[in-house]
């Protein structure tokens, strides 16, 4: 099955009087790689959150974010009162007449240093609030492979029309390529006509034959033509049956485009090598999709 790299997905739910909100992007890349922002009050689930993204997520750089509007009691910062009573203890120290400025601090300024405020502890956090919260995760991640799998449908059906117009090419060039060696004797036996008739010489016809057995084994694609014609017969097989296809596309799609340069650098013809362009504009258009599956 065909699916993108590329995605978006989200979720928001109100759990235990607070309200989440998840988002889950994915862009191409060539291994996963995950980047997890949290509240610092969940930070401990940083890892969970990774295994669960790896076990639905293979390929791509995945984004995840979640966002808390804390409103319950159970989850608001602490107020460590020692430390705070410390920190006035400290500033009373400082006595305005004898420095040359005034010593003027408010509580939002004092909430801010470094002790102060902390979040609740996540023992303090039921499993059940814990439960939920990752049953959101698995609807955003749920969103994002939906759109996944939408943008790999249309992904499969131009890599499908890729494939076509290969194939068409190939017949082409198939077709075309029996008649060279024969236009090229054709040529060849009246050229050397016309230069024995002018010195008055005569070629040896084993002579001309050798030369159109060079030319004809120098031009010889039949081979080059099975092989890529092999290539998109498994291409297709594997977009069929395949899970997580992307990467023995790409090595497919190279292979492809390997077949496709022999034959042009073989053709010793307009018309294949007019055929030989259009296939590797096909086999490129090919390479560029296939960087987005995964």
């Amino acid at each position: 099955m065909i699916r993108s790299m590329t995605g978006f997905g989200t979720g928001s739910r109100e759990i235990a009087g607070d309200h989440y909100l998840i988002e889950v992007r994915s862009v191409n890349g060539r291994y996963f790689k995950s980047f997890i922002r949290l509240p610092e009050l969940w930070s401990h689930l940083e890892a969970d959150i990774d295994r669960l993204l790896r076990s639905r997520l293979h390929r791509g750089s995945v984004q995840f974010a979640m966002r808390l509007r804390a409103t319950s009691a159970e989850a608001v910062s602490q107020i460590n009162i020692p430390i705070l009573e410390r920190y006035i203890e400290q500033l009373d120290m400082v006595r305005p007449d004898q420095i040359d400025i005034d010593v003027s601090v408010d509580m939002s300024s004092l909430l801010l240093l470094p002790g102060v405020c902390s979040p609740p502890g996540h023992e303090d956090l039921s499993e059940e609030v814990k439960s939920e919260l990752l049953n959101l995760i698995e609807e955003a991640i749920g969103a994002l492979l939906q759109m996944r799998a939408e943008e790999g449908k249309v992904i499969a059906a131009d890599l499908l029309d890729q494939c076509g117009v290969i194939e068409k090419h190939l017949a082409e060039v198939s077709g075309r390529a029996g008649k060279v060696v024969e236009q090229y004797y054709q040529r060849l036996s009246r050229r050397v006509a016309e230069l024995a008739g002018s010195v008055e010489l005569k070629l040896n016809e084993q002579d001309l034959a050798r030369e159109v057995a060079i030319f004809a084994e120098r031009c010889d694609i039949a081979e080059e033509l099975s092989r890529l014609a092999g290539h998109v017969e498994q291409f297709r097989a594997v977009m069929k049956n395949t899970d997580q296809p992307g990467r023995k596309l790409d090595f497919l799609a190279q292979e492809m485009l390997r077949e496709a340069n022999t034959i042009a650098s073989k053709a010793n013809d307009g018309d294949i090598s007019r055929a030989a362009v259009e296939i590797k504009t096909a086999i490129d258009r090919i390479k560029e999709q296939v960087q987005n599956v995964e």
